[in-house]
């Protein structure tokens, strides 16, 4: 049950999360209720279904697990919602549709589905349809398979809501939704000797109004911005970003720390924000030399790399998400942590999701950690922080105050309280 993927639909009224067990779970959002007054903002289940199921691969011995590493929803274009989910090599194409009315009255069927005997049918009949209760049905449209030699980290829909890319560690493919049998590879850095590789790719994504330009992230901190309208395979990038390494700080594990696990573009199309271990940065697209922030997410845990790397945790993966008017950002930590900045006034607070700090319709208090000298009351120390409990993967209502956290097999959405 452990969730791997959170994300908010274009309208915030479905909420998308998977799971290590390859299933999909959908909630939908209530709407207001004059009874209810509290009710605005609840989120129901609204749909559930298997998208992937464990696989191997005889040709080379592997198991394939049916953990979902990406939602990503369509701009939704009639009654219907499509969603994109990808486990580590397959990607699907779901529809989710709503039915409540079915057919009766057939001519050449009973009510039952047992077909009649056709000398038996002595007058036509007019199918009528007749209401029934609400179903929700989520059906595979489409199957892109076979593309992808390695574990698939990102998927990202174009904003022409035609086509979508795919990556791997060292390859990125652009898909058209309508064709399953072929894409093109845009982006291939795999060297000639595998000896020779450097870094591999760990997201990518398209732009939010450009639909030609997309940029990529590497596992050495780098982040390249590439247009395909000056070459079909995008191996040359247009912009290259990256912050030079401060000599003084570097230690045994700077490589590892600056990978970047994430990285989204703001709503606005002007800023990206990676995400590496210890901070989330902002980047203008138009400066490449360093970002515009840099926001410490837990500074306090740089004396603690080695333990860190001894109980693999300093190669999790935590993901960032921006609010809807790009004025704050968000990301996750450990002891079920999560940390948001406000860009605008830079200021910046820890809260908690725990089933004992979140009461429902209670307000979060925010959480310090004490790293050193005299602990208070409130605070809570490094050494007792919980690196087991973490915070991964966040999502941002479009346009509302509200988020959505998942703490390890526990999903947690917040509000702004409502006076």
């Amino acid at each position: 049950d452990i969730i791997s993927t959170v994300e908010f639909n274009y309208s915030g009224d479905l909420l998308a999360t998977g799971d290590k067990g390859g299933r999909v779970v959908i909630f939908q959002r209530e709407q207001e209720n004059k009874s209810r007054p509290h009710s605005r903002g609840e989120y129901n289940v609204y749909s559930t279904f298997q998208s992937h199921e464990p696989e191997f691969d005889y040709l080379k011995s592997l198991e394939i697990e049916e953990k979902i590493n990406k939602i990503r929803w369509l701009p939704q274009q009639n009654a219907a919602h499509f969603l994109l989910s990808t486990n580590d090599k397959t990607i699907k194409l779901w529809k989710i549709s709503e039915r409540d009315k079915r057919a009766e009255g057939y001519n050449l069927k009973d009510e039952d589905g047992r077909l009649r005997d056709p000398f038996r049918i002595t007058a036509l009949r007019v199918p009528i349809l007749k209401p029934m209760d609400l179903m929700v049905e989520a059906s595979p449209r489409r199957i892109f398979a076979n593309a992808h030699t390695y574990h698939i980290n990102s998927i990202s829909v174009n904003s022409d809501h035609e086509t979508y890319l795919s990556a791997d560690d060292l390859r990125i493919n652009l898909w058209h939704l309508e064709i399953t049998d072929r894409s093109f590879n845009i982006v291939d850095i795999k060297p000639a000797n595998m000896e020779e590789l450097t870094e591999v790719i760990t997201a990518a994504e398209f732009h939010p109004h450009q639909c030609n330009v997309f940029v990529y992230s590497s596992s050495k901190g780098t982040i390249r911005l590439c247009d395909m309208r000056s070459s079909a395979l995008c191996d040359r990038h247009s912009k290259f970003f990256e912050e030079p390494e401060d000599p003084s700080s570097r230690s045994f594990f700077s490589e590892i720390i600056s990978s970047i696990s994430d990285v989204k573009f703001s709503h606005s199309g002007r800023y990206m924000m990676t995400r590496d271990y210890l901070s989330v940065k902002v980047w203008d697209l138009n400066m490449e030399s360093r970002p515009v922030e840099t926001h410490q997410v837990h500074e306090y845990l740089r004396s603690k790399l080695c333990s860190l790397y001894e109980n693999d945790c300093i190669f999790d993966k935590f993901e960032c998400c921006w609010n809807g008017s790009d004025s704050a950002i968000m990301t996750g930590s450990y002891n079920n942590f999560f940390r948001m900045f406000d860009r605008d006034t830079r200021r910046d607070v820890t809260l908690e999701a725990s089933r004992e700090s979140s009461k429902p319709r209670a307000s979060l208090k925010p959480r310090k950690v004490c790293t050193g000298g005299k602990r208070r009351k409130d605070e809570i120390s490094v050494d007792s922080l919980d690196f087991n409990k973490k915070i991964l993967h966040t999502a941002w209502h479009p346009v509302d105050n509200v988020i959505a956290v998942a703490a390890t097999n526990n999903l947690y959405i917040f509000q702004d309280k409502i006076n």
